[in-house]
């Protein structure tokens, strides 16, 4: 009698099974191309037709025959109106102001802020981050009104430092949230181990946890950037001088004359505004991505 015995072959497991079954070019195109296309698609098209209708003359703009998906005869008028015969160059320089210095206010700030909540342990820190956190859902459209009183009486409305006062009331409380995640997963060893070398806790926020936090610190930097660049209602309400507006309220306000709707200078206007974040996202996305899995981490 053989002894030997054969082995019974291992099942296929989950995860084997899994990857089979995107092999089958039909499955892929249903569950991977389709619904890839169509998300490029919905998501991509109101920039190609912004990007069209700022070339488009204004023959073309208007006329009802030929392709309209297509620029037949491209011209630059729009952006030569809008660059010479507007103050579209200042209106970036403003934003660019207003979104660089707040930006910086706001992550300077939350970097205390979240080192603070997370990393000294006090009494209560879990409740005052929470309620940082939620202090960021309070709507804009509440908080204009008294804001707006506030920089009356202080002397500051209609000017750039209106919005950079402002801008920090929602920016902060979402960068301490998402640097609160983001310190949480760097280890407690290190900063013992610093502390019992004698190292002060200034030395190691910046020695120590700062240069770990790159990527939160960049993520934080990314979406303060953004939200203050597009940001339209503080804009819209406390500036009114036409060289003192932002792009966004810029363009809405100043290319529109009643009912008659300038679309190549309006097109032109969103296309170049948009570009500087555009780019800035584009470097960082990884640091960007990085930043919100660790905010995220429990």
């Amino acid at each position: 009698m053989n002894d030997k015995t054969e082995k019974p072959e291992k099942p296929e497991t989950a995860d084997t099974q899994g990857m089979n079954y995107l092999e089958s070019l039909p499955r892929r195109w249903v569950m991977t191309y389709i619904p890839i296309g169509l998300f490029l698609f919905v998501l991509l098209f109101p920039f190609y037709w912004m990007t069209i209708t700022a070339f488009k003359p204004n023959g073309e703009l208007l006329s009802h025959e030929g392709n309209p998906f297509w620029v037949h005869n491209p011209t630059l008028e729009h952006f030569n109106k809008l660059l010479f015969e507007t103050d579209y160059p200042s209106w970036l320089m403003n934003t660019m102001l207003v979104a660089v210095v707040s930006t910086f206010v706001s992550l300077a700030t939350a970097v205390f802020a979240a080192y603070a909540i997370e990393r000294l342990r006090f009494k209560g820190s879990r409740p005052a981050g929470l309620a940082i956190f939620l202090a960021y859902l309070i709507p804009p459209s509440i908080l204009f009104i008294p804001l707006a009183f506030v920089l009356q009486n202080l002397g500051l409305f209609n000017t750039r430092w209106a919005l950079i006062f402002t801008y920090p009331t929602f920016l902060i409380p979402f960068c301490t949230w998402l640097l609160m995640g983001y310190f949480r997963t760097i280890p407690f060893e290190l900063e013992e181990c610093a502390l019992i070398d004698g190292a002060s806790r200034w030395e190691i926020l910046v020695k120590i946890i700062l240069p770990l936090a790159v990527p939160g610190l960049i993520s934080a930097g990314i979406f303060a950037f953004t939200l203050s660049w597009n940001e339209f209602i503080y804009a819209l309400t406390f500036i009114a001088d036409s060289e003192l507006k932002t792009v966004p309220v810029a363009v809405v306000t100043e290319l529109v004359e009643g009912d008659v709707y300038h679309w190549g200078p309006l097109m032109a206007g969103a296309l170049l505004g948009s570009l500087p974040v555009a780019l800035f996202y584009s470097f960082f996305v990884e640091y960007y991505v990085s930043g919100m899995t660790g905010a995220v981490k429990e």
